[in-house]
Order: C-alpha cells, then sequence, then structure tokens
C-alpha cells in the first residue's frame, strides 16, 4: 500500500515538475524539437502491457501534435485538421527520431506514461511544406520544374514527363531546385515519384509540350513552372593539358494564373578536366549555379510585383447577428491598407455580397483577415477561390477550456496532457 501510495505520490510530482516551461528546441539543433508528454490507456482484462503500449503511442502523438501546432498559426492548423489526422497522426513513427519512457504507474483503471521524445521538425516542416500548409502565406510561389538534360553520351536528351520517359536524375535540376528551396521558394513534385501526367488524364504530345506542363502544374496546385532544358559538350577550346566543356542552361518561367511567359533566363558555364564525364558533369553544375542564382533574382522582382496588382473578387459574408457584425467588420476592411476599394452587390437579412478591389490574391486577402479579432465574434473562412471568399460569423466561447472538444487535451486524467508548457 505504501509502495503504491509512494509511486502516486511520485507521478504527481514527476507530472508537475514537467509543467515548467523550458526550452521547445533541443540545444544547439533547430531541427529536432524535444519535449516531455503524458498518455493513458485504460486497461482491459489485465492486460497492462497493452495498456502501457497504447499510452506510449498516444503520447508520441500528443508530441508530434505539439510540434505541428508550433510550427502552424491557430488558423492554418484549424483548416488542416483532416490532414493532420490523415497523414500525420497516422504516420506518428515517421517523424520520431528517439523516445523513452520516463516513469509509468496503474491509476484508477488505467495506466498513465510520461514519456521524453525527440520529433523530426525537418521531415515535419517538408512534409506540410509539400502539402502546401506551411509556408502557405509566404510571399513566395509554389514551382514545378520540367528541366530535360543532355550529354554528349545521351542519344536523346532525358526527362520525367511525357511519352518513352527514360528514367533519371537531372543534375542541373537538382542543383536549381536546391538553391531555389534555399531562397524559400516552395518546389512541388520533387520527390522520388515525380507526378504522373496520367494519373490528372493529362497527355503530352511531346517533350517540349508546355500547354499540358501547365495542366499539369496547376493539377499540383503550382503558382508557376519552370520549363526548359540544359545541356553539356566538349568544347575545341583548351586550357593548357586540359579539355574544356561547355554548359548551357535555358529556361522560362510561366505564371500560371495568366498562362504567359514571365521570366526568360539562359546561363552558360565552362569548366575544365580530363575526364569527359567528369567535364560534362562540372560544367552543367557550374551552369545550374548560375541559372538558380538568375531565376532567383527574377521570379523574386516578378513575383513581388504580381502580388502587389489588383485583383477584382467577392466577399461572401454570412452568419448570425449578422447585421452589427457585418458593420463591424466592414469598418475593419476600411482599415486594411490593400483594399482599394468595395462595392456592395448584394444584401439579405443574413447575409452580405462584397465586390472587394484588392492589391492582392483574394489567398492573401484572406490572410489578412484571419488576423482581426472581434470582442463578441469570431471569422471562419470556409472557402477561397481567386473570384469569391466566403466568410462566416462565428460564436466566441467565453472559456474555450469547457469546450468537449478540449477536455481531452486539458484533463490529465481524461486524456492526454502536453506537460512542455
Amino acid at each position: 500500500m505504501f509502495k503504491k501510495a509512494t509511486a502516486i505520490g511520485f507521478f504527481v510530482l514527476f507530472i508537475s515538475a514537467l509543467f515548467t516551461p523550458g526550452p521547445a528546441l533541443a540545444a544547439g539543433n533547430s531541427e529536432v524539437l524535444t519535449g516531455v508528454t503524458a498518455g493513458k490507456r485504460r486497461i482491459v482484462n489485465h492486460d497492462i502491457q497493452q495498456a502501457k503500449l497504447q499510452a506510449v503511442s498516444d503520447a508520441l502523438g500528443l508530441a508530434v501534435q505539439n510540434a505541428v501546432a508550433g510550427l502552424l498559426s491557430r488558423q492554418v492548423f484549424a483548416s488542416s485538421l483532416d490532414f493532420f489526422y490523415d497523414q500525420v497522426i497516422s504516420h506518428t513513427s515517421d517523424y520520431i527520431i528517439t523516445y523513452r519512457v520516463l516513469g509509468g504507474i496503474e491509476n484508477k483503471g488505467y495506466y498513465l506514461v510520461g514519456v521524453e521524445s525527440k520529433v523530426d521538425i525537418k521531415l515535419l516542416e517538408k512534409t506540410l511544406t509539400d502539402a502546401r500548409i506551411l509556408n502557405a502565406d509566404k510571399n513566395k510561389p509554389v514551382i514545378l520544374f520540367f528541366i530535360a538534360e543532355k550529354t554528349p553520351s545521351d542519344l536523346l536528351p532525358k526527362y520525367w514527363w511525357g511519352n518513352n520517359l527514360i528514367p533519371y536524375k537531372s543534375l542541373a535540376e537538382q542543383v536549381i531546385i536546391e538553391k531555389m528551396v534555399q531562397d524559400k521558394f516552395l518546389v512541388t513534385g520533387n520527390g522520388p515519384e515525380r507526378p504522373d501526367p496520367s494519373f490528372y488524364n493529362i497527355t503530352f504530345d511531346s517533350i517540349y509540350d508546355t500547354a499540358a506542363a501547365m495542366d499539369l502544374g496547376r493539377a499540383m496546385k503550382a503558382d508557376m513552372i519552370v520549363f526548359g532544358k540544359a545541356s553539356s559538350s566538349e568544347a575545341i577550346n583548351r586550357m593548357g593539358e586540359e579539355k574544356t566543356f561547355n554548359a548551357e542552361i535555358n529556361l522560362k518561367g510561366y505564371d500560371l494564373e495568366t498562362g504567359e511567359t514571365v521570366v526568360t533566363s539562359k546561363v552558360r558555364a565552362v569548366a575544365k578536366s580530363n575526364m569527359d564525364r567528369e567535364g560534362n558533369t562540372k560544367a552543367i553544375i557550374k551552369a545550374a549555379r548560375l541559372s538558380a542564382l538568375d531565376l532567383s533574382s527574377k521570379i523574386d522582382t516578378y513575383w513581388a510585383q504580381n502580388l502587389r496588382k489588383e485583383h477584382v473578387f467577392d466577399v461572401k459574408l454570412e452568419g448570425e447577428m449578422f447585421l452589427p457584425r457585418f458593420i463591424a467588420l466592414k469598418q475593419r476592411f476600411k482599415q486594411m491598407p490593400g483594399i482599394e476599394n468595395m462595392q456592395p452587390k448584394e444584401m439579405g437579412s443574413n447575409y452580405a455580397v462584397m465586390e472587394i478591389f484588392y492589391k492582392g490574391k483574394s489567398s492573401q486577402f484572406a490572410d489578412a483577415v484571419m488576423l482581426k479579432t472581434f470582442d463578441s465574434f469570431g471569422l471562419e473562412i470556409s472557402s477561397v477561390t481567386d473570384k469569391l471568399v466566403t466568410i462566416k460569423f462565428i460564436e466566441k466561447k467565453e472559456n474555450p477550456l469547457s469546450d468537449e472538444n478540449s477536455r481531452i487535451m486539458t484533463n490529465p486524467v481524461e486524456g492526454n496532457q502536453d506537460i512542455t508548457q
């Protein structure tokens, strides 16, 4: 009896100690999140081991959830719950680097554990970025690359899209994408499995079918595509006893909203070597680095100008206690610097449609609106398209901790508890 009471008392002290705030990131490593979480499962048929395993699994799931919540704003997190549960929580083990069980006890038919874990933030960021959830509000376009590559040893250019595919990894494309990602551009369709055009019922008539490439880019939810080719060859000139090799990369960037060519880039580079294969490789890498610098600068310039373009779209407002809330929100609209003009189009007892002239896209407008807060009500953006943003007025809870959906996160007896805060 004494031992059991002591164990429970120790666990309570252990939990209390863990509520002390501490650094979220492991010292010296911003790519790993180290923390402690607790899990609890009911003991069924006296199977303590099974309850312990399930409790540990819950604690690890909570660790990953804390990491996601730390990366995303509350609004983005709430709007991405389906992806979070389907694609992240169901693969918790993919994001856990290491963990150890710090303690565990039986209590009132439950098994409780405390678990210290390290979450792979870099992999989590990649998952969320690929899904266009992380960095969704950044002023950078999402890009899909199509770069064919040919060296003297290749009979035909190699490429990953269209017909007669030859599996390959474009060296130029790899170097360019790495640099673009470093510059905070978002790149889609760049995994080991490149997007299959046939999955989207898209057919390439030729390797240079830019219309099909733009269709695939839109299917992949990209903002732009970069299309072109890289090539290398041995030059007639020599540098002493060494051969020289030339590389050239020609690329065009297309805005998928308009279908127009908005960026062009053409770079050349030369490298020297006594070996043909090495010389061609060095020349392509050198040209790719120059190409990435050129692309990054030109796309940044274009995109910044594009974001400042005036767009016209409708905003539908609806919800309970409509009129006073509509008036309050309309006053906030007048204070938003990006709104050039707004005109009423429809007005009902519990809804209104406004035509908005905004310096930016509808998605940027939606992001800006979500930053607005009101004392007596909240906002929910239920849909965003190029032509329409739908905003609903929602009730503001007096005490969110009383909500049944929050109970599992706030009561250490009834569910998992985040004990890192």
